[in-house]
């Protein structure tokens, strides 16, 4: 077994190491990356032969997190790890877009890189390690890999940037980026940022390229050490000159006209397969059979340079605009009457469906991935059909891609959303694309903020997004250039770099960069990113033509939340035992609740859409709440009746003695001939008792007492007091206490006010069992929102 072990110091000390030979041996290429306590196993294995009608890289990146890394049970009634999360599915697509354009053009077998998180220390964020156990794999592997590549995340922290840092440390981040890079060139930038600059985002990634540029060296000796600098042999496309050069005579020019005819994407699309179809017209039936294949890679070398070459000679687009010109835009709020908000924003022929609700926390989206366990109040989901570019095939579930570009859309507009406890809503933002024909995350970004402010949530600062193109000369890539606003989609095939950049009027909010270039220069980069500012800042300002701020309030028909706040000692008295006095609440009123604790209080919001539900919601628990004042007048109800008086609620859950000498100021034979159980009386509290909580009322203290009343004298007590003497346990005498009640004759539980449970940290409450109780030390807080 031969073990080669390298090492990466990172600018803090920290150190990374790789590790191959020892795991995983039968793959093509196989390594460990350790940080800390944290490691990661990344294999690659390739196919042995192409499938046939292959003429693309058919490469899968798979992340996985094993729940055994941090000493933790997989939820579900499986107990076991199932399908990718989205979490894992967005790890692996930052992995995958920075290896894939880093292959050979002609190599079509399938390649599968599998990287599992298998030991996991707490604090140390892994996906940051992911790109970088996958080139290291890569480099063990004799797979004719143009890398090595490497992945880091950088934060701005203080002021200071900070590469890989921990969990804890992110918290104060005001710049989140993942960068990856060969030791040459940018590959991937992904990220979200606070308002920031363009000039504060570009030195992040010069900063994270110098430590890359470390990580790449050690991976070009680790490949040297493996023997694997001799990279296997592949199955090549077959090469014909003439044909080659049959292709460009009949179709270059041709397409070149086309491209530059500004026509509709339908009928471009149309045109560009009609010239194709020509030209095979001019072969024998014999070759348009067997050449076919090979006609097809030409002519699309053929279209897409001439597309590329057009762009650069006239200065214009294929729809004719110039480059920094973005297409026509229409927005319109409030399409959906029954919708919470809602609004359709379209730029050219992309289009987007943004909509909007509003719900409790219960509505919430809980996360339990290995390492982050989180409720996200906001989320977006991006829904991409297939009528949206004219296909006709049915649309089988949630793709990667729709994952990716849900989640730059939710990163651009989190940075502006209002939080708890100022905002209790849980939001859902849905973006429905209509018609695509480029830049629909960015249309997403623009329709779910026009969407927000009509559904009436007070974000901090209306929020845009664009699309951005590079298209560069081969032999002069920094000299003769051309920077493209708001991209179509045949663009963003033929382009050499495609960025897409979100932000407010003061600065970026998310970003996503793919370049595919060797040695651009960060002076081309600087410039895009300050035309990309310019389109947003247009962009903007024709949204705010339509509505340039939220609405003062919600639609009529969205549900309200009143929020309240009980001493923490009152939770359980509210959830009731079992739930069972929250449900019945909840069942009765009509409307929602949630508990939380939150500061050793208990924040209790009230969801309904009737205003007279809710304000009843909201005084059962306020009754539930309240402290009982010595001295006070409590409509009650009787809710057991004994030989010497009877019990009677004052409050819900609170009871107190009424005793047979305190009914009438006449003497009252049989409690049973004057109150009966359900019967409703006024009753004065007289005493709280210090040590127990028991209460003793009165309702003859609410008359006036008869005119020569005199008090009867109270016999004296003895030993045992009235009881007589004691004896041993078994006969004791009830006293004039009457006969002692079973417990399951009480109201409201077997216990009296005063006996309480332990107090203990509490999840949101709504349908589910929890108990406790206690009392309270004053008043609520009460807001409405």
């Amino acid at each position: 077994m031969n073990i080669i072990n390298k090492k990466i110091e990172l600018s803090d000390g920290r150190v990374i190491e790789i590790e191959t030979g020892k795991l995983a041996k039968q793959a093509d290429g196989s390594a460990v990356v350790k940080m800390g306590g944290t490691m990661l196993l990344a294999t690659v294995t390739c196919a042995k032969e192409v499938t046939e009608g292959t003429d693309f890289l058919p490469l899968q990146v798979d992340y996985k997190e094993k729940f055994y890394a941090a000493g933790r049970f997989p939820g579900g009634f499986m107990k076991r790890e199932g399908k990718a999360s989205d979490y894992e599915i967005l790890i692996a697509r930052l992995v995958d877009r920075a290896l894939r354009p880093l292959f050979p053009d002609d190599f079509h077998l399938a390649v599968f890189v599998n990287i599992w998180l298998i030991s996991a220390e707490k604090d140390i964020q892994p996906d940051a390690l992911a790109g970088l156990a996958a080139s290291a794999a890569l480099a063990s592997s004799d797979l004719p890999f143009l890398g090595p590549i490497s992945e880091v995340r950088v934060c701005r922290i203080d002021g200071q940037f900070v590469i890989n840092p921990t969990f804890s440390e992110m918290e104060k981040a005001d710049l989140e980026l993942m960068v990856a890079a060969t030791e040459e060139n940018i590959m991937m930038v992904e990220g979200e940022m606070n308002e920031v600059t363009e000039d504060v985002m570009l030195g992040a990634i010069k900063f994270a390229h110098e430590e890359i540029k470390r990580h790449c060296r050690v991976q070009k000796e680790l490949n040297e050490e493996c023997g694997k600098t001799v990279k296997r042999d592949y199955p090549h496309d077959e090469e014909d000159e003439d044909l080659r050069k049959a292709v460009h005579d009949f179709c270059y020019d041709k397409c070149y006209a086309l491209a530059k005819s500004a026509k509709p994407k339908q009928e471009r699309s149309e045109g560009f397969e009609q010239i194709k179809a020509d030209f095979l017209a001019t072969l024998s039936e014999e070759d348009q059979e067997a050449k076919a294949a090979m006609v097809a890679r030409y002519y699309a070398h053929e279209e897409k340079e001439a597309m590329r070459n057009m762009i650069l000679d006239e200065g214009l687009r294929l729809d004719g605009r110039q480059c920094a010109e973005v297409r026509p835009i229409w927005c319109e709020v409030d399409c959906l009457p029954c919708a919470h908000g809602s609004a359709i924003f379209t730029r050219g022929e992309t289009q987007s469906l943004a909509t909007v609700t509003l719900g409790t926390k219960l509505d919430m989206k809980e996360m339990d991935e290995v390492l982050v366990q989180e409720t996200q109040q906001f989320v977006l989901h991006y829904n991409f059909p297939p009528f949206a570019t004219g296909e006709a095939k049915a649309q089988r579930g949630v793709g990667r891609r729709e994952v990716g570009h849900g989640n730059l859309a939710w990163r651009a507009l989190k940075a502006v959303m209002p939080k708890a406890p100022e905002f209790p809503y849980a939001v859902r933002v849905v973006s429905d694309i209509l018609e695509s024909n480029g830049s629909s995350s960015q249309a997403s970004i623009c329709g779910g903020c026009l969407a927000l402010m009509d559904a009436g949530v007070k974000i901090r600062k209306p929020v845009a997004g664009v699309a951005m193109g590079l298209i560069t000369d081969a032999e002069r890539p920094n000299d003769r250039y051309a920077i493209l606003t708001d991209i179509l989609g045949d663009e963003d095939h033929l382009g050499d770099m495609d960025f897409k950049v979100a932000g407010t009027k003061d600065g970026i909010t998310a970003t996503q960069m793919d370049i595919k270039v060797d040695g651009l220069s960060y002076e081309v980069l600087e410039k895009a990113l300050e035309q990309a500012r310019q389109g947003r800042l247009h962009i903007m300002g024709e949204m705010m033509k339509t509505i340039s701020e939220p609405r003062e309030d919600y639609k009529p028909f969205v549900p309200r939340i009143v929020q309240i706040r009980i001493a923490s000692d009152f939770i359980g008295a509210v959830i009731g035992k079992g739930g069972e006095t929250i449900q019945k609440i909840q069942k009765e009123t009509g409307t929602t609740i949630t508990i939380t604790e939150e500061n050793n209080e208990g924040v209790v919001d009230i969801f309904g859409t009737d205003k007279d539900s809710m304000d009843k919601a909201l005084e059962w628990i306020n009754n539930i709440c309240a402290v009982p004042e010595v001295g006070q007048t409590y409509h009650g109800k009787v809710v057991s009746i004994l030989d010497f008086g009877a019990f009677v609620e004052i409050l819900p859950g609170k009871e107190g003695l009424l005793h047979v000498s305190e009914i009438a100021w006449n003497k009252t034979e049989n409690v049973a001939d004057v109150l009966e159980v359900g019967q409703e009386v006024d009753v004065k509290l007289l005493e709280i008792d210090d040590k127990t909580g028991k209460m003793r009322l009165s309702m003859r203290a609410l008359t006036d007492k008869p005119e020569g009343y005199v008090e009867p004298e109270r016999r004296p007590r003895g030993n045992g007091g009235d009881r007589g003497e004691r004896k041993d346990r078994g006969e004791r005498r009830g006293g004039d206490r009457g006969e002692r009640r079973e417990r399951g004759d009480r109201k409201g539980g077997d216990r009296h006010e005063g006996h309480r449970n332990s107090d203990r940290p509490r999840k949101p409450f709504g349908h589910k069992n929890d108990e406790n109780n206690g009392g309270n030390e004053g008043g609520n807080e009460q807001e409405i929102f």
